[in-house]
């Protein structure tokens, strides 16, 4: 039977000749699917908790009008309490230099996303977001997302470049599944974690979103999470007031990131235990929600109701008021959960109190404030995110009118221009890991074979039968076997095409061994290797791996070197390349 399925292999990858590349935009569209599928397993996890705590579903802002005032203030310190005992359990046990996050899992990291930590961060969000909490739900979305392909990926057996990649794929499933934008999904991948547009990259994140966004409209009741007006023309100089918007968000972004930080260190110097500062941070939710419920979740409703019909200047003041304190609470106690879906709601309050003003000076030469509200959403963005393409985007794609390109690609990248010049900042640490890239780059070039170094995995002895052989074929998708002696010296190497050619020609193989189809002079690197003497080895080789040993006088099998990892580290010392 193994001998069959290696042949039917074989056969297979000759006919129908799958690349990498390909393989890769397969494997996107099953990384979309299950993205989709994760989202909504979250979504409904919410509406269970909500009715639990409340017997009701939908808005968060309504639920918290129609509750009383002590359930009111009860429930949001309740549900952090319950998270914060989840999160120690996601806590207890873990190694502190595990990359717990799939952004640093993709950027840093190998792409495998922890499975334990992961599901419970993801259940302790879900107490919070249920219970009022101000944090927006896509942080645990995206994580499931791609925790689903980092288990695919892993099932597979992928390479690290490729397994980061696929993670990569399920974070633009997620995003695109928790926002109705497959373009800016894509995009949020590509400019924020990945760093770089490259096609080998952007082809199987965009699939993946496409797929995912395709799955999510299967779903019945499912709609974009913001209802867009249609966006009025924008003439003369009213472009300019667009680009003062631009400014003050720029502006105002920073300070909203440095509110966040300066909660975070507020609540991490109280001398209580996690849950108790989760649970404090609720409860501040709760009172404000006695004068603002609309300070409850993440402001999906609000921003819909803004956009959608007046208030007065100092409604906004105080929701967005109430709205930052209620948001550096929750966020600063340590609740899991995004913070881009509250940018959004502070970049369209902030949007329409400039529109009011604006609309107060030149009531006859402005637009209505939901238009400066729209705006504002894309320039607040692109000012805490530091990537200005993304929003204009994810605007773009919520608006579907070319009316809004003009001042939103202008007010955006003011935004984001005026941000750095204040502060290099990001809501995302892996946008200011990238901030020191220069100082990565000396280190890499410093870097030899030893750091990356991965295990073997597709050893055998010189024994191993050919159905041992085959069977280890069939589980890796490898050229080559190493051959190691008791003592874990490296003899030499199996190739897949001498096996496969006997098993073809119905040769009798009962009796061979990894003896008899040995090759013993074979390329190997060695640990203290530098770059780019590794590099050469591999130009001469035409395989996707190669083993390293210790020393070529004390020849053990210390592991092999993907030729993506050697690439991936080439490249990213070398950019320019």
């Amino acid at each position: 039977m193994l001998s069959f399925l290696l042949r039917l292999r074989t056969r297979a990858a000759h006919l129908f000749r799958l690349s990498d590349a390909h393989t890769m935009l397969v494997w996107s569209v099953i990384v979309g699917i299950a993205g989709a599928f994760a989202t909504i397993a979250f979504r409904e996890g919410i509406s269970l908790l909500q009715r639990v705590f409340t017997g009701q579903d939908g808005s968060l802002v309504e639920m918290a009008r129609r509750l009383p005032l002590a359930m009111r203030i009860g429930l949001p310190a309740f549900g952090g309490l319950i998270a914060g005992m989840l999160l120690l359990l996601a806590q207890r046990g873990v190694d502190r230099k595990l990359h717990t996050d799939y952004m640093e899992a993709v950027v840093i990291g190998d792409g495998v996303v922890p499975v334990r930590v992961s599901l419970w961060r993801s259940a302790s969000s879900l107490f919070t977001i249920s219970s009022g909490g101000s944090i927006g739900r896509e942080g645990p979305m995206v994580q499931l997302a791609a925790l689903g392909a980092s288990l695919i990926g892993r099932v597979v057996h992928f390479d690290p470049p490729r397994l980061r990649l696929l993670v990569a794929c399920g974070a633009a499933a997620g995003i695109t599944s928790a926002y109705s934008a497959p373009i800016a999904g894509a995009f949020f991948v590509t400019e924020i974690v990945l760093g770089s547009i490259a096609m080998e990259s952007f082809g199987p994140v965009v699939v993946s979103s496409v797929v995912s966004n395709i799955v999510m409209r299967e779903f019945a009741g499912y709609k974009p999470p913001y209802e867009m007006p249609v966006f009025p023309p924008v003439a003369g100089l009213e472009v300019l007031l667009f680009v003062a918007l631009g400014l003050l968000c720029g502006a105002a972004a920073p300070q909203f990131l440095r509110l966040i930080d300066a909660s975070k260190s507020a609540f991490g110097r109280l001398p209580v235990p996690l849950p108790f500062r989760l649970a404090l941070g609720g409860l501040v939710v709760g009172i404000l929600s006695v004068w603002t419920p609309e300070v409850w979740g993440n402001g999906y409703s609000v921003v819909n109701s803004i956009l959608h019909s007046p208030w007065t200047w100092t409604a906004l003041l105080v929701v967005l008021a109430f709205k930052l304190i209620a948001t550096a609470a929750t966020v600063g106690s340590g609740a899991v959960g995004g913070v881009f879906t509250p940018t959004l709601f502070v970049g369209a309050v902030i949007g329409s109190l400039f529109g009011l003003g604006m609309n107060g000076l030149w009531p006859h030469a402005t637009s209505a404030p939901f238009a400066y509200a729209m705006v504002g959403m894309g320039a607040f963005l692109a000012g805490a995110t530091q990537a200005p393409l993304m929003a204009i985007l994810m605007i773009f794609e919520m608006t579907l009118s070319y009316q809004v390109v003009l001042p939103l690609m202008l007010s955006c990248v003011v935004a984001y221009f005026a941000a750095r010049a204040i502060g290099k900042t990001s809501m995302y640490d892996i946008t200011l890991h990238r901030n020191r890239e220069e100082q990565e780059r000396m280190r890499l070039r410093a870097t030899q074979m030893r750091e990356l170094i991965r295990p073997p995995q597709t050893v055998v002895q010189p024994n191993a039968t050919v159905h041992d052989m085959t069977r280890v074929f069939l589980e890796y998708p490898v050229k080559y076997l190493y051959v190691t002696d008791e003592s874990d010296a490296f003899l030499g190497v199996v190739a897949l095409k001498d096996i496969t050619s006997d098993l073809l020609d119905r040769r009798d193989t009962s009796t061979k061994t990894a003896a008899d189809y040995l090759q013993p002079h074979f390329d190997v690197l060695t640990p203290d290797m530098p770059l780019g003497v590794a590099l050469q080895h591999f130009m001469a080789f035409q395989g996707e791996r190669l083993p390293v040993v210790e020393s070529r006088a004390r020849p053990t099998l210390a592991g092999v070197v993907y030729k993506t990892s050697l690439l991936d580290a080439y490249f990213r010392m070398n950019p320019a390349r």
